[in-house]
């Protein structure tokens, strides 16, 4: 594989440092699936993994994305990380991440699968 997939999942969060849901789309290949886990309802495809997006994104007035250790084999990224939002209503929620990438060898995230607790999440939002 040519493609530096670690790279590809770095442009992936500062496009959400951004919070360009274009170039965060620009990433996915059109049957990618990013799982939330915890929350149990991933979106399988593109279209659904932009409807997710636009969602997290209409309430976040910033996203900042610490990695703390990344590795990769492959196609696959592993990274532990701080995601750390601030929404609109001013209310900041940081929570310790750990996520799993698969590219395709063009370099398009078919699968996210993020792992966290949502109920750290949910009390810092309360």
């Amino acid at each position: 594989m040519a493609v530096n997939c670690e790279k590809v999942v770095n442009e992936l969060f500062a496009a959400w440092s951004r919070l360009n849901l274009e170039e965060i789309m620009s990433h996915f290949d059109e049957n990618g699936v990013w799982d939330n886990v915890p929350m149990n309802n991933p979106a399988k495809g593109k279209a659904a993994v932009r409807q997710l997006t636009q969602g997290f994104l209409k309430d976040t007035a910033a996203f900042e994305v610490k990695i703390l250790k990344s590795a990769h084999e492959g196609n696959l990224v592993f990274n532990e990380r701080i995601d750390t939002i601030r929404m609109k209503n001013g209310k900041t929620a940081s929570i310790p991440v750990a996520g799993v990438f698969e590219l395709n060898d063009a370099g398009k995230i078919v699968s996210w699968r993020d792992y966290f607790d949502m109920a750290t999440f949910n009390k810092q939002l309360a």
